[in-house]
């Protein structure tokens, strides 16, 4: 009898272990998903970064060529 009791703890503490391994599966899959859409938007703002950095390049070349044409005249 003793060792049908012992073998039901285990099988009781296994159960749990289980139980628990779950829910911190499920926490850290939860926390993945919040990760990857930060990980998306900050790769929206680098992009939309990028793209504004090379409107204000042309622009300043622009500007650059026309300064070189009137120190020219």
């Amino acid at each position: 009898m003793e060792k049908l009791k012992n073998l039901e703890d285990k099988i009781a503490a296994a159960i749990e272990r289980v139980k628990t391994l779950k829910e911190g599966k499920a926490v850290m899959e939860r926390r993945i998903t919040e990760l990857e859409g930060l990980l998306n938007e900050k790769s929206q703002e680098i992009e939309q970064l990028r793209s504004e950095k090379n409107t204000v390049k042309t622009q300043i070349e622009g500007l650059l060529k026309e300064i070189e044409t009137l120190e020219l005249e």
